[in-house]
């Protein structure tokens, strides 16, 4: 069996790490794990919570690590902090608002002796409203421009990207690959980014309907401590982060760049102002997205078309 870390960003979650934490525990207590809970300067109590657990769980064998964070930097680099620390050959990342089932592990991790496995994706039992949607696999095609990216049928294996928040990966491909990008933070696109260019770079990534997570989408961070326009800005700040920083096949650049007017002018005259902000934000780092893409693009050996077709 190989060794598994087991990764929780948290900020400001102290409700969700109390109910959750014991499940975490109960999920990963047969394997040779460890459990890496990463503090983004939380202000609820939330390390005290931690602590708690962590005296609480103690007769349990796996190893439980706590990282504090000085102050809030944003996901990306939350967990690209907590997988520095971690000693596991395979790192686990769960959102401090997913509750695993006990027997999720195993699933995920079996898939890793092909080594060119990087990212094995659960299946989320979402729970939005009254009801429970089935997510987990990510499909998506080149539109008007963009990456467009929508919900698939749980029935296949096979994913665009697999989820930050409740996913696999293998650590070594994970150092290779150089992590989540911070440009993304404080969160948004940084999971299908890493997914993206590990695709570009050769690797295969998979979904697993039978590691299944409880998912409460609607009691997680974001949209606990950021306003709607805030969220929606950033969303679109990322997405043409990432179209500028991993698209690199010369039609689809043209199509972007073509289609770039329309979306600001279309987007102005319905009244939403999120996408112009969003594009001024993405200016201001475009140096830093060219120098991220000479670093990505060292690795692709695959073209666009062969990801999106």
């Amino acid at each position: 069996m190989m060794n598994v870390s087991i990764i929780i960003p948290n900020y400001n979650a102290r409700e969700l790490l109390k109910k959750n934490l014991p499940k975490v525990f109960e999920a990963i207590k047969d394997y040779e794990s460890e459990l890496v809970v990463v503090d983004d300067g939380s202000t609820d109590k939330s390390v005290q919570e931690i602590q708690n657990s962590k005296i609480e769980m103690q007769n349990y064998s796996s190893k439980f690590k706590i990282i504090l964070n000085d102050k809030n930097v944003g996901f990306a680099s939350t967990v690209n902090r907590g997988v520095e620390e971690a000693s596991g050959e395979i790192i686990v990342l769960l959102n401090t608002d997913v509750a695993p089932e006990k027997y999720f592990l195993e699933p995920l991790i079996r898939h890793f002796r092909n080594p060119n496995i990087f990212a094995v994706g659960c299946m989320d039992k979402s729970r939005e409203g009254k009801r429970v949607v089935l997510r987990g696999r990510g499909l998506g095609g080149f539109r008007r421009g963009f990456l467009v990216h929508w919900r698939g049928e749980v029935d296949k294996n096979d994913t665009l990207w697999v989820s930050g928040g409740s996913g696999a990966f293998r650590k070594s491909i994970w150092n290779k690959l150089g992590g989540f990008d911070p440009l993304y933070n404080p969160f948004y696109w940084e999971d299908i980014d890493i997914s993206y260019r590990a695709l570009k770079s050769g690797y295969k990534i998979l979904f697993e309907p039978k590691s299944i997570v409880l998912h409460e989408h609607e009691k997680g961070s974001i949209r606990r401590h950021y306003a709607k326009y805030q969220i929606k800005t950033i969303a679109y700040r990322n997405q043409l982060i990432f179209i500028w920083k991993n698209i690199t096949d010369l039609d689809k650049q043209f199509s972007h760049i073509a289609w770039l007017p329309y979306h600001i002018v279309a987007t102005l005259l319905r009244g939403d102002f999120h996408f112009l902000l969003g594009f001024l934000l993405a200016v201001i780092k475009l140096p830093y997205i060219i120098l991220s893409s000479f670093q990505a693009q060292k690795l692709f050996v695959k073209r666009d078309k062969d990801i999106l077709g």
